[in-house]
């Protein structure tokens, strides 16, 4: 039995090695599914706008927290002065209260955008992430530098390089497909009806485990986009909201954006500004 599995496994390797190489120096063809492809470049260069925005909103995040703790600094600043200085006690009063309504504000549209941070974050280094390492296994086949095909059941000491289990899905399959139609154009004596069922079986094994593959990803690409465009109409809305209230004074306003998303911020009496909570 342990020979047979050997055997399997080095029939298996010396296939997909002689089918990279065919592929390497363009002799041999490789399955491309064109859409698909397109799919995945278009998922990649999203991914990277996303990070782009996760980057300037995080940036936003600390300018706004710098914002925040400086408008509270005045705010206590005036107020103190205001006890100090009776000549100017109501000048010094009203600016403390307008700091303190700006601070207030400024911790409420803090909290807003902590959330479309944590948002676009799951979004795109989890959701995303989870889809690419899907695509990854479709479309790559790379070098072991160890002696054994890892998942393959093959005991190590079997010798050479080899190619990672599951990984390789894509190169089997065209290796075993090349390995069909190789036959396929060869003599049909007795010896070669044989060998071209055998070749077919195994062809359509791979065929199988390969197609799987593909669908298992069109169809995360296909939850990917719908999750974004839920996950991205909410948070839009919510970023749009919260900015324009804000800048427009309207703290009713800003406070109900809060509300109408489920979001609530932690009680006060930290240094750090308030961080959200889903509820």
């Amino acid at each position: 039995e342990k020979f047979d599995i050997v055997k399997k496994w080095g029939i298996n390797t010396y296939k997909c090695t002689k089918q990279l190489l065919s592929e390497r120096f363009g002799r041999g063809s490789r399955t491309v599914d064109l859409e698909l492809e397109t799919q995945i470049e278009l998922l990649r260069e999203t991914k990277r706008k996303y990070e782009s925005v996760l980057h300037l909103a995080r940036a936003l995040t600390a300018h706004l927290y710098s914002l925040v703790q400086t408008q509270h600094a005045l705010g206590d600043a005036f107020a103190d002065l205001s006890q100090k200085s009776p000549e100017l006690q109501e000048e010094f009063g009203y600016n403390a209260e307008t700091q303190k309504l700006l601070c207030k504000n400024g911790e409420t549209l803090l909290g807003a955008v902590n959330f479309f941070v944590s948002s676009i974050n799951t979004l795109v280094n989890k959701t995303m992430e989870d889809t690419l390492m899907t695509v990854k296994q479709y479309e790559t086949a790379r070098w072991d530098g160890g002696n054994s095909w890892r998942g393959s059941g093959v005991p190590r000491g079997s010798g050479g390089r080899s190619l990672k289990a599951g990984v390789a899905c894509r190169l089997e399959y065209d290796a075993y497909r090349t390995d069909l139609e190789e036959l396929s154009m060869g003599p049909r004596d007795a010896g070669a009806v044989s060998r071209l069922d055998a070749a077919q079986s195994q062809f359509q094994s791979h065929k199988d485990k390969y197609e799987k593959l593909r669908a298992d990803v069109a169809i995360k690409l296909k939850f990917l986009e719908e999750n974004k465009i839920k996950v991205m109409h909410k948070q839009l809305l919510l970023f749009h909201n919260a900015i324009s209230a804000y800048f427009a004074g309207n703290q009713q306003q800003l406070e109900q954006t809060l509300k109408q998303f489920n979001i609530k911020l932690k009680t006060p009496g930290t240094e750090k500004p308030s961080w959200l909570e889903e509820q």
